[in-house]
């Protein structure tokens, strides 16, 4: 609930700090750093934004669900290209991390549309937490996707001069099966899995970014915050 100053409660942003320690451990007990390194930059400005623009009160449903809904949508059409060209077991020979196929469906198949559907429902209910969870998705899933293109350009950590999918033992102790090249000195293609569609939660996740920036600080109906 909002505080007596408009602003997220002391509670939802232990909440949300909460959520950010948890997403980052699990990240790097079942994975490894790049996780951290994603997800807590990714969480932090969401916590940030969302303090800053929760401020006076939960955003106007019309204003941030639609965007929210078209990033979530774009993402999953996105994560079906890095599924078919093996996005875990590729960033796993990048980073020598242990992203198994199983992993990436577990994460980002299953967990992930209950997390988005719960968080519209909260969008849509005015519950503040969730336009923390909406400015996570916003800056993580849908702002870093532009990381896309920058991965055929690092040399991956594993076996880098060799072109064919490897399976090997990788950090963690984990064996990752048919772990995919995409160097692109070694391939000769600028290519990455997902590079194709990135652009596609990129739009509505900055859209809404900029709309709800742009969204008036006295919100209908409330009061406005005593500074």
């Amino acid at each position: 609930m909002p505080s007596r100053t408009g602003r997220p409660s002391l509670p939802s942003v232990a909440a949300a700090a909460v959520f950010v320690i948890l997403a980052m451990w699990f990240g790097y007990r079942n994975i490894g750093l790049p996780p951290v390194v994603i997800v807590g930059g990714s969480g932090v400005a969401g916590l940030l934004f969302w303090i800053r623009t929760y401020r006076c009160g939960p955003i106007e449903p019309a204003v941030i669900l639609p965007p929210f809904l078209l990033t979530v949508a774009c993402l999953e059409a996105h994560m079906i290209e890095e599924y078919f060209a093996g996005f875990g077991p590729a960033m796993s020979r990048l980073f020598d991390i242990s992203w198994s196929e199983q992993s990436f469906l577990l994460i980002f198949t299953f967990i992930g549309p209950i997390l988005y559907t719960l968080t519209a429902l909260g969008l849509f209910w005015r519950v503040p937490f969730a336009g923390f969870l909406a400015w996570f998705i916003f800056i993580g899933p849908g702002l870093a996707e532009f990381t896309h293109f920058i991965f055929p350009l690092l040399p991956p950590a594993v076996d880098p001069h060799n072109l064919a999918p490897i399976t090997a033992v990788v950090g963690g102790g984990r064996i990752i099966a048919n772990m995919p090249n995409y160097y692109v000195s070694v391939t000769g293609r600028y290519y990455f899995p997902g590079l194709y569609t990135a652009i596609l939660p990129m739009i509505p996740g900055i859209y809404g970014i900029v709309k709800i920036l742009r969204a008036p600080s006295h919100r209908p109906g409330r009061e406005p915050s005593q500074q």
